[in-house]
Parts: C-alpha cells; sequence; structure tokens
C-alpha cells in the first residue's frame, strides 16, 4: 500500500501523518472508515452524476491514476492508521 500512497502523492495535501493537512479545509483522512474513504474515492472517478460523483480536481486526477481494487487498498490501509477522528455520541443518544 505504501508504493500507492506514494503514487497517489497522499501527503502532500493530507500531511505526513494523514492527520494534518496543508490547511484546515483538507481533510483527516489517517483512521477514517475505510468502507468510506473506498466510496469517497470511487466518486472522484464519477463524472457527470452529481448523485454518485464528487467533483474536485486535484483528487479526480488522483484518483482516475487507481484501480478500484487500488483504491480499495488504499482505504482499508488509510482505515487502519493511528489518527485524531473521534465518535462522539450525541447527548440525546446516550
Amino acid at each position: 500500500a505504501m508504493e500507492l500512497v506514494t503514487k497517489g502523492a497522499c501527503a502532500s495535501c493530507h500531511g505526513d501523518s494523514f492527520s494534518k493537512g496543508i490547511d484546515p479545509t483538507y481533510p483527516k483522512i489517517a483512521g477514517q472508515h475505510s468502507d468510506y474513504l473506498y466510496v469517497a474515492l470511487k466518486a472522484y472517478k464519477t463524472e457527470g452524476n452529481a448523485q454518485i460523483g464528487r467533483s474536485n480536481a486535484i483528487m479526480g486526477g488522483v484518483a482516475k491514476q487507481f484501480s478500484n481494487a487500488e483504491l480499495k487498498e488504499l482505504a482499508t490501509y488509510m482505515g487502519k492508521l493511528p489518527g485524531e477522528l473521534k465518535t462522539v455520541p450525541e447527548n440525546r443518544f446516550r
């Protein structure tokens, strides 16, 4: 998976730990749910369908370099990394 991370140059925007982007608008991806990351990465490859696509020129270019199997491997890798993301239950659900 590391060669995929290098090919995608993920750290150049999302930071070396993938938890601190180059500015606050870049998402923290380390420790994010891998199934969510996979769906998001695939969505960047989708064009002309606003229901399932995501439009971001940089991520579109990155995601299109990879097969879906490679995106799945990337998502699995990122999901296993320690991250700063926390799931905090809402008061009404406690």
